[in-house]
């Protein structure tokens, strides 16, 4: 297998049909970091965070004003029962469900398209895949009412400008977004002893601000140290340090207003100093007596340069790129490039890029559903395809875009995706992309184009065999040598 078929299916997304060869598969796959483009006209044509949060805020007022949500406190009598009443407002809430249904699956499907456009038309497919790796890695799941449409605007505000730079500001950038904030409820977190935690105590309000853990834990179970290198102690002093940091007005589920807090724009990054609880705090065994803002700062800081998130990065870009049991080598050379240099991102992606191990071993890696899909539109040189059907094809192969499920994003590795029915959803699948192409592309002379130096004898045999071209096509995406990389 050549380098410059490894740079092209491995580290980028997939050859095309008339894509050349690079001459210098290394030279060219770094020179992308410096190309890239955070900021295309694709993305800046979508609503941002901004108003994706206004209209999540929009379509809370609605639910409450319909009596959905949020209409009785503790204490309120019961209302008296209106047979006609509750039938009108039944009605008026179903369609006004409907009505936002509509406009997430709208505002979803946009998202969709351009990631996917982008996919299919870069010509810094390394780059975008980096992307596609970082927004994994700091994943949120778009299925609750508070993140619906805020998969795209975390990877398009947060992920892109940052891929180039220090981990630590692409740490910032994800934490302080209102995507990640809303997903983990941290922008309803208060401290019990801030001045707004006193103040409720002292009136003795039903509904006491409380502090919540959750962006805490993930930020060093999967953003940085990992699994079984951090305490329940760590997670309670960041999760005290990070009280605070918040989004707009926002606070539990809903806005308060502004004398609550200090005034920002929807979806704006604030820090509110009334919320945070005040005191030291020990996290990895230092302590940090930082006041405000400060003091979760400076733990970020550190945990983006500890030596263990060091080793976690470096292992889960190996895996994605290099095997799905990387060599420890391999994983500790990157590991101390990245510290070497001061958390830079770039010297992560110039060790792998210079490991012999990431070129020696053709065809290791089994291709997510994601990749798949990407990579059989580019051989079949599509460059958009309508957003129904790009979200319909990923829901059915299992890995709908921004919906993991869970903070710890999808798994990346072939026990995960090689199961004999996920094969069988593929096949069905690309038998339905390739059809309407089978008029004008042969799979005959496409496929060695498309794998070079990795086409074997029985898979050009049997595209060769085919009873007809759109079998033939569909053959060359299901071949064993297409389905990895």
């Amino acid at each position: 297998m050549s380098l410059a078929a490894i740079a092209l299916n491995r580290f980028g997304l997939g050859a095309r049909p008339g894509d050349s060869a690079p001459a210098d598969p290394r030279g060219w796959l770094l020179a992308q970091v410096g190309q890239f483009d955070p900021h295309p006209a694709v993305i800046a044509a979508l609503p941002d965070a901004a108003a994706m949060t206004l209209q999540y805020r929009q379509n809370l007022g609605q639910l409450r004003r319909q009596g959905v949500v949020g209409v009785r406190r503790p204490g309120d009598p019961e209302p008296p029962k209106d047979p006609e009443a509750e039938a009108a407002r039944e009605m008026g809430a179903n369609a006004a469900q409907r009505e936002r249904r509509q406009a997430f699956a709208q505002a979803y499907g946009g998202q969709v398209n351009a990631r996917l456009t982008l996919s299919l038309t870069t010509a810094t497919p390394f780059a975008e895949r980096l992307v596609h790796f970082w927004a994994n890695h700091f994943a949120i799941s778009t299925d609750k009412l508070a993140t619906a449409t805020m998969g795209g605007p975390l990877e398009f505000e947060a992920i892109r400008p940052t891929i180039t730079g220090r981990f630590v500001d692409m740490l910032l950038a994800v934490t302080r977004h209102p995507g990640m904030q809303f997903y983990l409820d941290q922008a309803q977190s208060i401290g019990p002893n801030s001045l707004l935690g006193q103040a409720a105590r002292r009136r003795n309000a039903p509904r006491q601000p409380g502090l919540n853990e959750n962006l805490a834990r993930e930020i060093l179970e999967l953003h940085t140290l990992g699994a079984g290198n951090y305490t329940q102690a760590d997670v309670a002093g960041l999760a005290r340090a990070l009280t605070g940091w918040s989004i707009g007005g926002f606070l539990g589920g809903g806005f308060v207003r502004r004398p609550l807090g200090v005034a920002a724009a929807d979806g704006q990054f604030v820090f509110q100093p009334n919320w945070h609880e005040p005191g030291s705090v020990t996290v990895a065994g230092k302590p940090y007596r930082q006041n405000g803002e400060a003091q979760a700062l400076a733990i970020l800081n550190d945990l983006a340069l500890h030596p263990l998130t060091a080793r976690r990065l470096a292992f889960k870009l190996a895996r994605h790129f290099v095997a799905d049991a990387p060599p420890p080598a391999l994983v500790e050379r990157m590991a101390a490039a990245y510290l070497a240099s001061g958390g830079q991102l770039p010297a992560l992606y110039q060790a792998l890029i210079d490991a012999p191990e990431a070129w020696a071993a053709p065809l290791a890696k089994f291709k997510t559903p994601w990749d798949w899909l990407v990579s059989s539109l580019r051989a079949l040189g599509r460059g958009s395809v309508p957003p129904l059907q790009a979200i319909g094809a990923l829901r059915e192969l299992g890995q709908p875009v921004w919906r993991p499920g869970s903070p710890a994003g999808w798994e990346d590795d072939a026990a995960r995706w090689a199961a004999p029915d996920a094969l069988l959803r593929r096949v069905e699948v690309a038998s339905r992309i390739a059809a309407p192409l089978a008029a004008t592309l042969d799979a005959r002379s496409l496929a060695p184009r498309i794998l070079p130096g990795t086409l074997s004898p029985a898979t050009a045999s049997a595209i060769a065999r085919a009873e007809s071209p759109a079998e033939g096509l569909a053959l060359l995406l299901v071949a064993p040598e297409f389905l990895r990389r």
